[in-house]
């Protein structure tokens, strides 16, 4: 397998905003908010920045602390669902007869960056695996719930067995994925975390050199897929 078509399956990573439709309590879109995580050398998250607009204020602007409470508050994310551009393009055109901006316009009205995070804790060895140049865990990190109909299509989409009942709270792991690209290997496992309140997958990749862009076109493409199934990432970190 190719790093092309590892980004075919896990679905179009292209470096681009993540998009939400906002409602009102009534239930009726009442404005996008337009995210962007900003990554490390690594590939793991170095901050979020992002810019919203509503009907009330008829213009976009920084949003960073609507992102923010996004994540921790349950009552926020179920007035917002995650989207791709085509569709906040056609919502916003519904919305205000205008075509939506370009990524270039709308990162101009984001705020300032977060200042760097410290260097992370690695949580286990540096040694590779034998055979591998370098070996590297991450966990993404999701909030929200994951439906029986979500779980269903990545199970098809990434040809996962699920190992486990989605209706069980004490079911940890619910399906691991392999995958080779170029010498490089690939696993991910898909689990509760946080005594069930969030998702994660943890991926480890076992690089046969020192390049590592199939690395950060995996986790974008993951990232996706899991947005397209309701759940909203956090973060990305790196554990070794």
């Amino acid at each position: 397998m190719t790093t092309t078509s590892l980004a075919r399956q896990t679905a179009d990573s292209s470096p681009a905003l993540h998009y939400y439709v906002v409602y009102d309590d009534a239930g009726e879109p009442e404005g996008l908010l337009a995210e962007e995580f900003l990554l490390a050398a690594d590939h793991s998250s170095a901050g979020l920045v992002s810019g919203g607009w509503s009907q009330s204020e008829g213009r976009w602007c920084d949003a960073s602390a609507t992102s923010r409470r996004l994540r921790v508050d349950a009552a926020l994310r179920k007035r917002v669902t995650p989207v791709g551009r085509a569709a906040a393009a056609a919502l916003y055109w519904d919305l205000c007869g205008t075509d939506l901006p370009e990524e270039a316009a709308l990162r101009a009205c984001f705020g300032a960056p977060p200042a760097l995070p410290p260097s992370p804790l690695r949580l286990s060895g540096s040694e590779p695996r034998p055979g591998f140049h370098e070996t590297r865990v991450y966990r993404i990190l999701f909030a929200d719930e994951l439906s029986p109909d979500g779980l269903a299509a990545l199970s098809e989409a990434w040809q996962m067995p699920v190992t486990g009942d989605l209706a069980d709270p004490e079911v940890r792991i619910l399906g691991a994925v392999r995958r080779q690209v170029s010498g490089d290997a690939f696993r991910w496992d898909l689990r509760r975390v946080a005594g069930g309140a969030a998702w994660g997958l943890d991926v480890t990749c076992d690089l046969l050199g020192d390049r590592d862009e199939a690395v950060g076109v995996l986790l974008r493409g993951l990232t996706t897929q899991m947005r397209q199934q309701g759940l909203i990432p956090v973060t990305v970190d790196r554990f070794r």
